[in-house]
């Protein structure tokens, strides 16, 4: 049966955010399809208002086309487009670069370091520290962002099936806090997908001290550790749902259910295995993803910028990676 003219109206307005045009492949390739227009991308991103030298601030400064480097005209320091920042000393091309930006933002499921290599031509080592490298300015810009208002907030845990202990406190399984921010009508704005060394409360006090707005409103589904967010300022309201699929469908916990469904069916469909000190990247990407699905297009240049003001990332300490995030 077709839908009612006014029907299929409230329909695509209730799903305005998956209806909404990205960044076509087409449109991208006018835009970045070439090293100059990459190259004017990046100088306007980290130099809006003209050159400003890292080494004094000074704000005049001249090219040297031949070494692609610019000069401070007061300290004669150089530098290039590219130093201090995630990209530096990177050996690819700025059309690569921003094509894995456009790959990793566009779509709505992730993209593993193997299809990554493929789509751009490189080795998958390559395309394993591009991708990482991403993750990582992803990772520590999300770090800034605070939730507030009605916050839904669950526990959950990564990891594969293992013999042992099940549930809570298994081991082989990385603990991490999912919190969905809505409307009071119940609409999601933005989430946090962050890793916690357990779920006790210095943890979940931890994460409240720095994520969480004061006065916020926080239901749980009653486990006690998530009491600690009241040491900060925050209400907290425990719903005991029990265990299974009435916990699941409960409606306060929709979006947070919601959340957590879609990240563990995409990383488990994209990834045959992710180590254990490299999931607040990849929790860290599809947070990234979901808090600006609003406007599709303007992520790369948003995640360009920041990018261009996140430290460069050697291989040593992108295989170290972070305890937690």
């Amino acid at each position: 049966m077709e839908l009612s003219e006014n029907t299929e109206k409230a329909v695509m307005a209730k799903n305005a955010v998956q209806f909404q045009k990205g960044l076509s492949l087409q449109s991208f390739l006018k835009q970045y399809g070439s090293e100059e227009h990459c190259e004017q991308a990046l100088y306007q991103l980290r130099w809006p208002q003209g050159f400003v030298c890292p080494e004094c601030g000074n704000t005049t400064g001249c090219a040297l086309h031949s070494r692609k480097v610019y000069q401070c005209h007061k300290c004669h320091h150089q530098t290039s487009l590219t130093a201090g920042t995630i990209f530096h000393g990177t050996k690819l091309a700025l059309t690569q670069w921003f094509l894995a930006i456009f790959l990793l933002t566009q779509r709505k499921q992730s993209l593993s370091a193997m299809q990554l290599s493929r789509d751009l031509g490189v080795k998958y080592d390559t395309a394993w520290r591009m991708k990482h490298k991403l993750m990582q300015v992803m990772l520590e810009r999300g770090q800034k962002d605070t939730l507030g208002n009605r916050v839904e907030i669950d526990d959950a845990y990564l990891g594969g099936e293992m013999p042992g202990k099940r549930g809570r406190g298994a081991h082989h399984k990385t603990p991490f806090i999912a919190a969905v921010e809505t409307t009071h009508d119940g609409r999601p704005i933005k989430m946090h997908l962050r890793r916690v060394a357990g779920f006790q409360q210095r943890e979940i006090a931890r994460y409240a001290r720095v994520s969480l707005l004061p006065g916020s409103i926080v239901f749980s589904d009653g486990l006690a550790c998530f009491a600690a967010v009241t040491t900060f300022g925050c209400q907290h309201v425990p719903i005991v749902t029990g265990n299974g699929r009435k916990a699941a469908q409960h409606p306060t916990f929709k979006w947070v259910n919601t959340v957590l469904g879609n990240v563990k069916t995409a990383l488990t469909g994209t990834f045959h295995a992710i180590r254990e000190k490299h999931v607040p990247r990849y929790l860290a990407e599809f947070e990234y993803r979901f808090n600006r699905r609003f406007d599709l297009p303007a992520m790369i240049e948003r995640l360009a910028y920041v990018a261009l003001r996140t430290a460069p990332m050697p291989q040593r300490l992108l295989s170290m990676a972070e305890p937690w995030g």
